[in-house]
């Protein structure tokens, strides 16, 4: 960055009332009311908007001003975001919590998948495979019935429940029961989640009929979530690789998704629910940030549990859908999970409820997952537990552009790459367009050097799947 741009940024912020410093990769931010900090490097722009946003999270308080954020920081994929910007995380009291900092899409998060074959042992059957889950997970041919018993259980108790009450029926049919309950000791953070299933919709959960056929079950959702066949590009790591079951020229998995439909009825409700409690006659936060205290922070927490064990749900699906296409045209059973991770929740930390939009957890040894753009690398990376950054790393390199300014381009992202997008919705081929992203490469290099992280691998795109 240019003296002469941080300058011109530097009056720009403030005549907003915030002063700023920037000072080895590292952003200063402070108002009269909060501070934060933002590992960004040089190349990469500061936006006006993520930052007020950020300061605006970190100045959360209760409405007596006892309770509140403790610590602000944002990831290198920082950019603005609806509320709350995306990359951000901050750290509250034990008994407080911002629902409107996670929002709706609940648990969205990553999952990594082995497949035991390499890419010249699935290339030649490249168009027939293509088909196969186009039809799985874009079509409407899917086949995943559940038992609201289940649903019941998933909720109250847990996923070890869920998978137990599950019957033979459609898909679970051709599922391996003891992989899938080994696989959720790879899934981060998943055991913190409660839940009851009061918080859940009717649909899932009453008893006027035995099987729900839920319509969002096993689809990634729009946006930028995907489910894309990734090859192990660049070993890294071998140590960290040879732990997590990569070899290069392997071809994985790797499935974007959240909880659908649940997270919007949890979030939106505990939005409102939090803007209701806030007492009449004190103005309201600028920021459009509502805080819950005590009992009220809680209950938040167990119906967030609910769409976050969803949202879990949903990934293993998506996953079982695509080891069954495999399988049937391959006969690759040797598949295995990497890792499931958040990157869309509150994790109760260090004493700390530990709110994360849109970043990953990265505690010391943990595996984290850092997806490029479709036509750009993704990382699995290995976390070093920094606590000045919360314990957290990117989720990704993080949008430059705006949809409507993409979709103002000219030409197919795909002109000329080895990669290819497979999507029903043409606009979702070019909004979610390489040119729409940070470059993945600045994004990860400021973490390895801020000692965030320490990548494990590199993963090419191939041929990614977005509905």
């Amino acid at each position: 960055m240019s003296d002469h741009h941080f300058s011109r940024l530097k009056r720009a912020l403030s005549r907003a009332g915030i002063a700023v410093d920037y000072r080895d990769g590292i952003y200063r931010l402070h108002n009269e009311a909060a501070q934060a900090t933002v590992l960004l490097p040089p190349s990469l722009p500061l936006e006006d908007k993520a930052v007020t946003q950020l300061l605006g999270f970190a100045s959360v308080r209760s409405p007596d001003g006892e309770k509140g954020v403790c610590k602000a920081c944002a990831t290198p994929d920082f950019h603005p975001g609806s509320v709350a910007p995306v990359g951000s995380v901050v750290a509250t009291d034990a008994d407080f919590v911002i629902p409107a900092a996670v929002g709706t899409d609940i648990n969205c998060g990553m999952r990594l998948l082995t497949t035991g074959l390499t890419l010249d042992q699935v290339a030649p059957h490249k168009t027939r495979l293509i088909e196969r889950l186009t039809r799985s997970l874009l079509g409407s041919s899917r086949d995943v019935p559940v038992h609201t018993k289940a649903f019941r259980a998933l909720f109250d108790v847990g996923p070890e429940a869920f998978l137990d009450a599950v019957e033979d029926d459609g898909l679970w049919a051709s599922c391996d029961r003891d992989r899938m309950h080994s696989e959720i000791e790879a899934c981060v953070g998943l055991s913190s989640f409660g839940g009851r299933a009061r918080h859940a919709p009717e649909a899932y959960t009453g008893v006027r009929h035995e099987v729900f056929r839920d319509p969002c079950l096993g689809t990634p959702g729009g946006g930028n979530h995907f489910i894309e066949l990734q090859v192990v590009d660049s070993v890294m790591d071998r140590h960290a690789a040879y732990r997590a079951g990569l070899r290069a020229g392997e071809v994985v998995v790797m499935i974007h998704s959240g909880s659908r439909d649940i997270g919007f009825h949890v979030g939106a409700r505990w939005m409102d629910r939090a803007r209701a409690e806030w007492p009449q006659g004190l103005r309201h936060p600028k920021s459009g940030l509502h805080g819950l205290s005590g009992p009220l922070a809680q209950e938040y927490l167990e119906a967030m549990g609910v769409a976050a064990r969803y949202a879990w749900a949903n990934r293993v699906v998506l996953a079982e859908l695509v080891r069954k296409d495999l399988e049937a045209l391959l006969g690759a059973g040797a598949s295995r999970l990497v890792v499931d991770v958040p990157h869309n929740v509150v994790l109760r930390e260090q004493g700390l409820n530990v709110h994360r939009k849109g970043a990953t957890p990265a505690h010391e040894g943990d595996l984290a997952l850092i997806p490029g753009s479709m036509g750009d690398h993704s990382y699995l990376a290995t976390g070093l537990g920094h606590a000045d950054w919360l314990w957290s790393c990117s989720h990704g390199a993080g949008r430059r552009m705006r949809r409507q300014e993409v979709r103002a381009m000219r030409g197919t992202p795909e002109d000329g790459a080895d990669w290819q997008c497979v999507t029903l919705r043409e606009e979702r081929r070019i909004e979610e367009a390489p040119q729409a992203y940070k470059p993945i490469g600045p994004v990860i290099d400021a973490q390895e050097k801020a000692g965030l992280i320490r990548c494990a691998a590199r993963l090419r795109p191939w041929v990614t799947f977005k509905a």
